[in-house]
């Protein structure tokens, strides 16, 4: 059997750990959650990053620092994870649905403007499969319209757009750790901040509402109840187990994007026949291989495929069904235009096995099999 996902493993991660135990502080903020924050810092060029335990914790505090409320409506496309409305249901805001584009299946940003009332607080684009939306088009309206941009950049750790890192463009940029993303701690996030003033009130906000992160760097010689908060914070161990993969983040790149450029050369002869749709990666987007997907004709094709597959062994996922269609799509949200491309391409999109683990030759299994089924 090829597995779809495999979470990544380079060896360090077990020793990581037990230093951790051995540190004696294995809850948050512990020796390998700074050097997590820290790495992640110096390769975004973030004013600050904060480890969480989850990306949907990451985005709920996004929400919380931008004073999402009741009435508010937040601008997203429908395809996307659930998390990505819920930081903002929470909050009682209203997601607006918009469409998306059916090259990269991001957020059309042509369409954003118009969906934009008196009552729009945010927009939140998300960076599907680790390509970018067009951020520039997207900051350029939520500047003119006075909008805070959150990323959604789950998949995006690793991938630019036009020479900038995912998830610093926006106000906010969350990252997610989970055993699906390309490099992982289990569950885990992470929170990335462009504006230093919001810097302590996210400290404080991810220590239970107390400024207790100023206290163990001495500022303080007591710490206190200040404001609301929750307990976002991940335990060190599972940041232990995440340095290791970062450590090697380059390895891991570099191995995925040669699994993502073997499949797209083995599937290109289909493509070019008509008879499947490979991912597009525009100019001035540089992605991480986070997954790769081809889209058959119709739905039933594929239903066919993902069975075809799993007949001869092979482990191959549809993904996201649009939130505008969920019961609490509904009643939390509203698509505003036409759904032209959001539900006839979420219906044709699958996804092929790639993780770090995957050997060349399973690949070519895999395309083998693809082609197989076609011909």
């Amino acid at each position: 059997m090829i597995h779809f996902n495999v979470p990544p493993y380079l060896g360090k991660e077990i020793e990581y750990i037990k230093q951790a135990v051995e540190n004696k502080k294995i809850c948050g903020d512990g020796e390998f959650t700074k050097k997590c924050n820290r790495w992640l810092e110096e390769h975004t060029g973030t004013s600050k990053a904060l480890l969480t335990t989850s990306c949907t914790h990451a985005t709920e505090m996004a929400a919380l620092l931008s004073d999402i409320k009741e009435g508010d409506e937040v601008i997203m496309p429908s395809y996307t994870f659930v998390s990505t409305a819920d930081a903002f249901v929470l909050r009682g805001a209203r997601v607006v649905f918009v469409d998306i584009r059916p090259d990269t299946m991001n957020i059309d940003e042509n369409l954003i403007e118009d969906a934009i009332t008196e009552k729009t607080k945010a927009i939140v684009p998300v960076h599907y499969a680790g390509i970018a939306c067009e951020m520039d088009k997207i900051i350029e309206i939520a500047d003119r319209h006075r909008l805070i941009v959150i990323e959604d950049a789950a998949q995006g750790v690793m991938s630019t757009y036009h020479g900038k890192p995912l998830g610093t463009i926006g106000d906010y940029g969350c990252y997610s750790f989970h055993e699906t993303k390309n490099y992982s701690m289990g569950e885990g996030g992470a929170l990335l901040i462009k504006d230093e003033s919001k810097i302590e009130d996210a400290e404080i906000l991810r220590e239970k509402g107390t400024n207790r992160s100023k206290f163990f760097r001495g500022q303080i010689d007591k710490y206190t109840w200040v404001n609301y908060g929750s307990s976002y914070l991940p335990s060190d161990m599972n940041a232990a187990y995440l340095y290791a993969q970062l450590e090697n983040a380059e390895l891991i790149n570099n191995k995925r994007l040669s699994i993502w450029n073997q499949y797209y050369e083995g599937l290109k002869e289909l493509e070019d026949s008509g008879k499947i749709e490979l991912p597009a990666v525009p100019d001035g987007c540089v992605h991480n291989a986070h997954m790769f997907y081809i889209k058959a004709r119709h739905l039933e094709e594929r239903t066919k495929l993902i069975a075809h597959l799993k007949e001869n062994g092979i482990q191959a996922v549809f993904h996201y069904i649009p939130l505008h269609t969920a019961p609490a799509g509904i009643k939390f949200g509203r698509f505003h235009g036409e759904d032209v491309y959001t539900t006839r391409e979420s219906e044709r999109l699958m996804r092929l096995p790639l993780y770090y683990g995957l050997k060349k030759e399973e690949t070519e299994v895999i395309i083998d099999n693809v082609k197989g089924f076609y011909q």
